[in-house]
């Protein structure tokens, strides 16, 4: 069974609380705006124009509405519409455990009646030295985990020794949540265990075994996002007048050395 962060208590382990979010209006400390580089050299970043951004009572508020931000050729630059990154990156120790929890609330602005991936708030923890990505997205009534290996810009190639060498597995849980509703989620990944668990409101919800890879340095992300394909000949169908409405808090790191 997964150890949550609060049932680690021992001389080995560290907990780190992250939210300090001021840098998200002043652009210096925790937080930055995310992006990528761009094919031709330039840089892709995740922002809205628009976007009213607060940052009160330990809590960091961002409300998008609408989406305007698109991409028309490639799919993970379409995705997100506003994010940050952590400026910090957070490993696991060898053999050891590292966990991520933080309370998240999401509220979506005219999306499309059941359709999580039309607009929903994230947290995701990112690896771009393997590929991982560990998600929950939220919506107004739906919650999904997202365990996946992708093709980051810049992560080596590496043949695992099963399974494909890049996924994605998104699993979700309908009428599990309201728009507006705080709730807190937990990340914990068991490197000597090779196993990934999520917990929900601290209930265990999926656990994966047979991990195929090492997580390593690990860059938290903060967004507000969707997830439709790019249309053949198209282009980006990501933004229709919906927008979203993201709260985070109450960010915590706990590792724990064996």
């Amino acid at each position: 069974m997964s150890k949550s962060a609060a049932s680690i208590a021992t001389a080995k382990d560290e907990i780190i609380e992250y939210s300090n979010f001021a840098s998200a209006i002043t652009g210096e400390g925790d937080w930055v705006l995310a992006g990528f580089p761009l094919p031709d050299g330039g840089f892709w970043q995740y922002r809205e124009p628009d976007a009213v951004v607060i940052v009160q009572d330990g809590f960091l508020r961002v409300a998008a509405v609408p989406y305007t931000r698109g991409h028309d050729k490639i799919q993970f630059l379409d995705n997100a519409k506003h994010m940050y990154f952590s400026t910090r990156t957070f490993q696991c120790p060898d053999g050891g455990t590292i966990s991520f929890s933080l309370d998240l609330a999401a509220t979506i602005v005219e999306g499309k009646p059941g359709d999580l991936y039309d607009g929903f708030v994230s947290f995701n923890v990112l690896d771009f030295s393997t590929g991982a990505a560990l998600d929950f997205f939220v919506g107004n009534d739906t919650i999904a985990t997202v365990y996946g290996k992708l093709p980051f810009p810049g992560v080596p190639i590496v043949d695992p020794a099963h399974g494909p060498r890049h996924f994605c597995l998104f699993e979700e849980m309908r009428k599990a949540s309201a728009p507006g509703q705080l709730h807190h989620f937990e990340i914990v990944y068991e490197s000597a265990a090779d196993r990934v668990t999520f917990l929900a409101d601290s209930k265990e919800v999926r656990q994966y075994s047979n991990v195929p890879f090492k997580l390593g340095p690990c860059t938290l992300a903060l967004g507000l996002m969707s997830e439709h394909d790019i249309a053949p000949g198209k282009g980006s169908v990501s933004c229709h007048g919906q927008g979203a409405v993201g709260k985070w808090g109450n960010i915590r790191i706990a590792t724990h050395a064996p």
